[in-house]
């Protein structure tokens, strides 16, 4: 069994390990889990001695098979709870994380395998992130960024980098969702700004907005 925090942990460093592809320091844990070094340091030695992660000189902290196996398992949690607060419950794709950041850590195995097949054994989240199957395998997804995008080239939204609350709150004021087709109309060499089409109507969104927004050409 492990605690809520050492769950926090293992999630943590999994999604860090799944962007840079290496080891993983000390102080990018501490900064994703907004937390000091040393603490981090106590943390790696407890779940170390748990056979979940291992730690190089030089290198970084590697989770085991064991702890990508624990992690992916609280990510299907977590993503699973968000489809059902949003599709069952009414949760805007905003309000869900933090809900499901509690639900997460919800130990009933057989309470998670019925809540996937009664959503229908959904491959992807409200913000369009891929939910592991129950060995931990996630389903590849081809997608770019927005800002990658050239005149005239369009694609539909299939999900955000930036899930915070303020970001997907921007997007539904603009109408910015999963599935609506975007279109380039023309890009800022300047800036990186783009001028979009998207529900019939152009907008121009900063550089910053459309290196959070993924779509599928």
């Amino acid at each position: 069994m492990f605690t809520l925090a050492e769950e926090n942990y293992l999630k943590a460093i999994f999604h860090l390990e799944r962007i840079s592809g290496k080891g993983i320091s000390t102080n990018a844990i501490a900064k994703k889990l907004d937390t000091k070094a040393s603490s981090v340091t106590d943390m790696v030695k407890k779940l170390a001695d748990k056979d979940v992660l291992v730690y190089k000189k030089y290198q970084g902290v590697f989770l085991t098979e064991l702890g990508k196996g624990i992690a992916a398992n609280i990510i299907r949690k977590h993503r699973l709870w968000e489809v059902f607060l949003v599709e069952k419950l009414n949760f805007s794709w905003d309000e869900v994380h933090d809900v499901a950041e509690q639900l997460e850590h919800i130990k009933s195995p057989k309470l998670i395998d019925e809540l996937d097949a009664f959503l229908g054994f959904p491959k992807t989240d409200p913000h369009g992130d891929p939910i592991p199957d129950k060995e931990g395998n996630f389903q590849k997804i081809e997608k770019r960024l927005l800002s990658t995008l050239g005149t005239n080239e369009s694609g539909i939204c299939i999900g955000v980098n930036d899930s915070s609350s303020e970001f997907l709150k921007y997007l539904d004021r603009y109408q910015i969702s999963l599935g609506k087709k975007i279109q380039v109309v023309s890009k800022e060499s300047f800036d990186g700004s783009l001028t979009i089409l998207i529900n019939e109507k152009e907008m121009t969104i900063s550089q910053k907005i459309s290196n959070n927004i993924y779509i599928q050409s």
